[in-house]
C-alpha cells in the first residue's frame, strides 16, 4: 500500500519511501523531511480539502465538525417523544445533517449536476426520516410493556437507516462508477464494482459508528436508574445520557472513520472488463470518501 496519496488539479500523487542512500542503506534527512511534511499536508488536507474536486469542503460538513453536530441529535433523536413536535424534528435534524454529510464527503470523481446531487440528498433524507419514525410511532400507538424491545427497537433503526441513508446518498457512485488509479496515481478509468464496495464500506461503518453510539448510553441508563444517586436526583438522568453519548460518540467517530482506509485498493480482478485490459497492474486504487 502506498504510504501516502495527495490529490491534485490533474490527478492523484503517490509518495514513495524514502531513498537509501548507494552503500549505506540509510534514508536521506531531507527526503525523509519532505516524506513528513508531505504526510502533515496530507493530513491536514483530509479534513479540509476534498480529495476528488480539490475544492474546500463546508466547515459544517468537515470531519471535524462530524461529533460536536451528531451527538446532540443522536441523544435528541433517542429521546421519548412528549409530542409530534418532538417526534419529528430530532429525525429531520439527525438525518437532513447525515445525508449532507455523506453526499458531501462522498466520492465526487464521476460527473454528477448539481440538480441531481439535489433530487438524491432530498430523496435520502426524506426516506430517512420516515424510516426513523417508525419505532417512535409505533411506540406512541402500541405502547410495549416488554422493556429490552421497547429500547432496543430505536437503536436498531437509528444504526440501519444510517447505513441505508450512505447508499441512498451515495447512490450514484455505484451505477456510475468512481475513478480507480495505479500506484503511480494515473486515472484507470471509472468502476461501478469500485463504487459499490466505496459505498457498501462506508455504510457498514456508519452502522456500527450510529449503532454504538446509542447502545451504550442506554446500557448505562439501565443501571444508572437503580442507583441511590438517580432515586435522589432523577433530573441528573438526561445529563448523564448526554455526556454519555457525547463521549461514545468521541470514541467511536475515530474508529468508525478509520475501520477502513479513506485510499481503498480492490483487486484489478475483481473490477470490470475495461478496466482490466487497461491496465497491467494486479490491484488499483480508490477514494472511498467519508
Amino acid at each position: 500500500m502506498p504510504p501516502g496519496l495527495i490529490h491534485g488539479t490533474t490527478g492523484y500523487v503517490l509518495c514513495a519511501w524514502c531513498p537509501f542512500t548507494a552503500g549505506h542503506g540509510r534514508p536521506q534527512s531531507s527526503a525523509c523531511h519532505r516524506r513528513s511534511q508531505v504526510q502533515e499536508a496530507w493530513k491536514r488536507s483530509l479534513s479540509t480539502v476534498h480529495p476528488d474536486s480539490s475544492k474546500l469542503i463546508p466547515v459544517l460538513f468537515r470531519p471535524a465538525a462530524f461529533l460536536p453536530f451528531m451527538a446532540p441529535m443522536v441523544f435528541w433523536s433517542m429521546m421519548p417523544a412528549r409530542g409530534l413536535k418532538s417526534l419529528i424534528l430530532p429525525q429531520v435534524s439527525l438525518y437532513a445533517y447525515t445525508s449532507a454529510f455523506n453526499i458531501i464527503n462522498g466520492n465526487a470523481s464521476y460527473s454528477r449536476h448539481p440538480v441531481e446531487g439535489l433530487f438524491v440528498g432530498t430523496g435520502a433524507f426524506a426516506s430517512s426520516a420516515f424510516f426513523g419514525l417508525i419505532p417512535h410511532l409505533a411506540q406512541m400507538k402500541y405502547p410495549l410493556d416488554n422493556l429490552l424491545i421497547k429500547r432496543a427497537l430505536p437503536i436498531i433503526f437509528i444504526a440501519q437507516v444510517s447505513g441505508i441513508n450512505v447508499f441512498a446518498s451515495r447512490s450514484f457512485e455505484p451505477v456510475r462508477g468512481i475513478e480507480v488509479m495505479d500506484k503511480e496515481g494515473n486515472v484507470i478509468g471509472l468502476s461501478r464494482r469500485a463504487g459499490r464496495k466505496a459505498v457498501r464500506e462506508t455504510a457498514l461503518s456508519r452502522a456500527v459508528l450510529f449503532g454504538t453510539s446509542a447502545l451504550i448510553p442506554e446500557v448505562f441508563t439501565y443501571f444508572f436508574k437503580r442507583t441511590q444517586f438517580f432515586l435522589k436526583h432523577p433530573p441528573s438522568l438526561w445529563s448523564m445520557k448526554l455526556s454519555c453519548t457525547i463521549l461514545t460518540m468521541g470514541l467511536m467517530a475515530p474508529v468508525s472513520f478509520s475501520m477502513f482506509p479513506q485510499v481503498g485498493r480492490i483487486q484489478c480482478a475483481k473490477l470490470e472488463e475495461d478496466i482490466r485490459s487497461s491496465t497491467e497492474e494486479t490491484e488499483v486504487f480508490y477514494h472511498r470518501g467519508v
